[in-house]
């Protein structure tokens, strides 16, 4: 091996620990920033290092090389733009196309890939199939996110029956491309059979289950980008995709969990609607108490402990600033303040941590499910912020839709008042118990607006 050859593989392996590196720091809120910037770093000097080792080795040519460069550079500046421009609320969408990109470029790399091996060829065939699944589906998850695909399930007429017709031609293609034939056409029809899949698959999945869906395409895309880089014999495409194919496989099966469903469950649809009727406030509301902005700020201002709940009411108001505003004057006046995050709370896994942390949230007071639950029996008052489903007592009985889904706790606290626009339901379509019990106050408010009549009420007693 040559000097050459021997520093090449020791910087891969640097950009290898960089990524094993960037993702143990993303365990973490304290850390996750630091993490991605690692993370970032690796991949960047892995592909500057592997388009260095084309042109030194001589396959690609010169103008090859400046269209790669051209390429890369503007996809950079694309990714920037995006990141930097995309409002909290749409990062589940973007995070969906994210997905879609991963997943059709690892398949078009097997789709140009010329290898004849049979190494190459079968997982060619994983890659196109895995990939195309991926970038249709996420195209349609980022569509139902984005409200230009209804979020309740669609049903296609002999949609199942279809989609397992597609997928035994993509596997019967699969085999005949492997078998020694090579033809392009065929590797073409797997592609066209996997996306074609991808849509079926996604379509009849509801809005609440998405963030379990995003982290199942997630992990299809990391997976799919593995399999490119064994049919390129890329160690930093496996390496990746290896890391981001497990840890979406862990997070969706944590996901699943927090919803108490089968993922075979999710992936076979029909669950929620997405798009419930909110119900006006007054409408249908027997044995709800409701409080005014006003007297909710006094009751929070004599709390000595308050937990904040915060939900996709939240995220879609654009409220974070406003909630940490509130948490920090609660917090100048002595009180006891923490956030209690549900694991599917927003639409993509960690929305509300995004959100809140964007809002510099300290992190100290971000508690998952399992570290709140223990403190609401404790808590003076609980401030529900645009949360529906993940706070439903239902939960703890059987025969509804959200029976046996992990909750917070929330009605275990001395005293809850609720910040909601309406009485609506959430993605289970079914009253939440929580609002008609009778330490329960709601406060019918857009929760921008609700939790900014709180600031100045808090302030306004304070004088």
């Amino acid at each position: 091996m040559s000097a050459f050859d021997t520093a090449v593989h020791l910087v891969l392996l640097g950009c290898a620990v960089c990524f094993v590196a960037g993702l143990h720091l993303m365990n973490a809120p304290a850390t996750a920033r630091r993490g991605n910037r690692v993370s970032a770093a690796g991949m960047a000097v892995a592909i500057v290092t592997t388009a260095v080792v084309l042109v030194h080795d001589g396959h690609i040519t010169t103008g090859a090389a400046v269209a790669l460069t051209v390429g890369g550079v503007a996809g950079a500046a694309a990714g920037l733009i995006a990141a930097r421009r995309v409002l909290m609320t749409a990062m589940p969408q973007l995070v969906s196309l994210f997905n879609a990109v991963g997943g059709g470029a690892a398949a078009l790399i097997a789709l140009g890939d010329r290898s004849t091996s049979t190494h190459a060829a079968v997982t060619g065939v994983l890659d196109v199939v895995i990939g195309g699944v991926t970038f249709t589906g996420s195209l349609i998850a980022a569509g139902k996110l984005a409200g230009r695909i209804p979020g309740q399930p669609i049903t296609v007429r002999h949609g199942r029956p279809v989609m397992g017709a597609l997928a035994a031609v993509a596997a019967g293609l699969g085999v005949w491309y492997v078998a020694g034939d090579g033809a392009a056409l065929l590797l073409t029809g797997v592609a066209v059979a996997a996306l074609a899949v991808g849509v079926l698959l996604t379509l009849p999945i509801g809005g609440a289950d998405m963030p379990v869906v995003i982290s199942l395409l997630n992990a299809f895309t990391g997976t799919a980008v593995a399999m490119a880089g064994f049919v390129v014999g890329s160690t930093p495409l496996i390496i990746a995709g290896g890391l981001v194919g497990a840890a979406g496989a862990i997070l969706t099966k944590l996901m699943a969990d927090a919803m108490n469903r089968p993922i075979l469950a999710i992936i076979a649809g029909g669950y929620g609607t997405g798009d419930a009727v909110a119900v006006a406030a007054g409408s249908g509301s027997a044995g709800v108490r409701e409080i005014g902005a006003d007297d909710a700020a006094i009751q929070l201002a004599y709390a000595g402990k308050v937990v904040i709940v915060p939900g996709y009411g939240l995220a879609a108001a654009q409220a974070q600033h406003e909630a940490v505003a509130l948490a920090e004057a609660l917090h100048e006046r002595g009180v006891e303040v923490s956030y209690a995050i549900h694991p599917v709370a927003g639409r993509m896994p960690g929305h509300m941590n995004v959100l809140l942390a964007e809002a510099n949230a300290p992190y100290e007071q971000l508690r998952d499910l399992e570290e709140s639950n223990p403190e609401f029996a404790r808590t003076d008052v609980v401030l529900v912020v645009g949360a529906n489903d993940v706070t439903n007592p239902a939960a703890r009985r059987p025969g509804n839709p959200v029976s046996g889904m992990p909750i917070l706790d929330v009605d275990k606290a001395r005293s809850v008042i609720v910040l909601k626009r309406s009485l609506g339901h959430g993605y289970a379509g079914i009253d939440n118990e929580l609002y008609t019990d009778p330490r329960t106050a709601m406060l019918f408010a857009d929760a921008k607006t609700g939790l900014a009549a709180l600031l100045t009420g808090l302030h306004a007693y304070a004088n």
